[in-house]
């Protein structure tokens, strides 16, 4: 089982330059893939993308791709005389024409970025091998932390599972008394009215078999037993299991529903509400699961 939370990171050196990679993912019910790289080496994110894939199969995940020069700082190539030249000239067109001139942080960045030199950075043929083998090894790690996280929601889920499966064993010793009692307090009911009836009356069987019908989870508690199993080993196959689980927690949800709504039982009522509960917090936590 693997968290569709992860990060990951890599350095590598590419000629005086260096190449840092960031991988970092939250939840999502399909993959949501965007990438961030140099202007440069756009064409690499195809590669880019065809990597992650093969590492992750939903959630949202980013990929930042950084160059910094041989001093440690990212590099952008600016002219910044030209830039200056154009930011006077832009001054004195505005109060020519009695404008008032206020340059903005936006201005001055759309003044360089129009006078941004040719890149220093290596060609992206020289970058490629170097990009995918770093951005391997940060997916490493990424793939790495999403399995650790994975583990520790494995062991939650079981340890809820065992929960589960002891409410139901409750349910399912209380289920054969529902009737029983039901009976002695309509016996009870009727001498209360002054109706003293036999409980071999046939209308008072009647009315028993027909509640007894209608309380009846036999197979409600059949199909219950045999989701958990089915949950438990979908959660130890490995894979995407997210999809496949969210069905089965719906039918377990529906299940359980059925037995709060036909017990007619205080007792089975308390532990419906204890089901519902845990499946509930079993539901926030498979949001997180690939």
């Amino acid at each position: 089982m693997k968290s569709m939370t992860g990060y990951g990171r890599a350095s590598a050196p590419l000629g005086t330059h260096t190449i840092t990679v960031q991988v970092s993912s939250v939840n999502r019910k399909t993959l949501d893939l965007t990438v961030k790289l140099p202007r440069e080496w756009e064409s690499l994110e195809t590669l880019v993308g065809e990597l992650v894939r093969q590492n992750a199969v939903r959630g949202k995940v980013h990929v930042e791709i950084e160059v910094t020069g041989a001093n440690g700082a990212a590099e952008i190539n600016w002219d910044e005389a030209a830039a200056s030249v154009l930011f006077k000239r832009l001054a004195l067109f505005s109060a020519s024409r009695g404008v008032d001139f206020k340059p903005t942080p936006e201005l001055l960045l759309t003044l360089l970025n129009a006078q941004r030199q040719g890149s220093s950075l290596p060609n992206v043929e020289t970058a490629e091998p170097v990009v995918a083998d770093t951005l391997a090894d940060a997916l490493k790690a990424f793939a790495a932390m999403r399995a650790k996280e994975g583990s520790a929601l494995l062991a939650d889920f079981l340890k809820r599972l065992e929960l589960l499966s002891r409410h139901v064993a409750m349910v399912a010793a209380r289920a054969p008394q529902v009737t029983p009692a039901y009976r002695d307090a309509l016996l009870k009911r009727l001498r209360e009215a002054g109706l003293e009836l036999d409980v071999n009356d046939e209308r008072v069987l009647k009315e028993i078999a027909l509640f007894a019908d209608r309380c009846d989870i036999t197979e409600e508690l059949t199909r219950l037993r045999s989701h958990f199993d089915q949950f438990t080993a979908l959660l130890k196959s490995g894979g995407e299991i997210g999809r496949k689980s969210e069905f089965i927690l719906q039918e377990i949800g529906r299940e359980v529903h059925t037995i709060g709504s036909k017990a007619n039982d205080l007792e089975i009522s308390k532990n419906v509400i204890e089901l519902k509960n845990e499946l509930e917090r079993i539901r926030e936590q498979i949001a997180n699961v690939e």
